[in-house]
């Protein structure tokens, strides 16, 4: 809680702070009341060792908090509401190049089955609720967010922050789970953000829209690449017998920029040398870095 308040810093004095569980729909209802807009961003995930573990408790959690926020919204009269889902929705078969309309496809992929099938069942909510109530609701799909304060937990961090804090300033040999041949899309925060507002604005209409890159990269380039912006002299070393997700992972984007002409403007290269930078400004001497 100490490094989430810190993210906060330029804005705590600005903003109504609320510490609380959203599972709760009370605190929901005092969350959102006389709010205009709100952008359902809360949940639990982390990385694959994780989400494999702990498929109920992210279904139960993040449900619990899904159900009641959007209820709350809607018995508050919130005007427009944002929901959102995750490229975490797709099947193992339709997680290359997905199609918003492939969304509730076979099973979601086995490494995040608890935490997919939750965002499935947020997105039929606010169909349900658009259709029911007349709500204005936007679903947004975003594909492997990543940029400062992001999470850097050893255990919930995704690849990019756990790749920069096992690496950065490190020697030796540093071990990541699966083949490293398996890709991956990933998009910047601001530019996420970006899309999100513009989407809320323009097309609140409740029907899935991804966001996301068509820069694919695998996992063993992405970890070279953060190992020679940082200058780190590190070994890779890949062990075939954890788990490592889907092949391939990026989202189908022709959507979104036929609602709103959107690209994103940083590349991955960009990205992670800004996202290396705050780390070591800000979190590197707490992690020992």
């Amino acid at each position: 809680m100490a490094l989430a308040r810190r993210n906060l810093a330029s804005c705590v004095n600005k903003i109504n702070l609320i510490e609380d569980d959203l599972s709760e729909l009370s605190i929901c209802q005092r969350a959102v009341r006389s709010q205009d807009i709100v952008f359902n961003l809360a949940g639990v995930v982390g990385g694959i060792d994780f989400n494999v573990t702990h498929h109920g408790s992210l279904f139960f959690t993040n449900s619990m908090v899904n159900l009641h926020l959007l209820e709350a919204a809607r018995q508050e009269n919130v005007e427009l509401f944002q929901c959102t889902s995750s490229t975490c929705v797709y099947s193992r078969l339709n997680s290359a190049g997905a199609l918003e309309t492939k969304g509730f496809e076979d099973e979601p992929e086995p490494t995040v089955l608890g935490y997919g099938w939750s965002k499935r069942m947020a997105e039929l909510q606010a169909m349900l609720y658009a259709k029911e109530f007349g709500m204005k609701i936007s679903i947004v799909r975003p594909s492997n967010m990543y940029g400062p304060r992001d999470d850097f937990s050893d255990d919930t961090s995704h690849v990019i922050p756990a790749l920069i804090k096992r690496t950065v300033g490190r020697t030796g040999t540093v071990t990541i789970w699966g083949s490293g041949k398996q890709t991956r899309s990933f998009i910047f925060v601001t530019d996420a953000v970006d899309a999100m507002l513009q989407l809320i604005e323009h097309h609140p209409v409740a029907s899935p829209v991804n966001i996301g890159t068509d820069e694919e990269v695998s996992i063993s380039s992405l970890a070279e690449m953060i190992a020679r912006i940082s200058k780190s002299p590190v070994d890779f070393k890949y062990d075939t017998s954890r788990p490592e997700g889907q092949a391939r992972k990026f989202p189908n984007t022709e959507k979104v920029r036929s609602i709103i002409d959107w690209r994103p403007k940083v590349g991955l290269e960009e990205g992670l040398s800004k996202t290396i930078e705050w780390y070591l400004h800000n979190l590197a001497s707490i992690h020992g870095t």
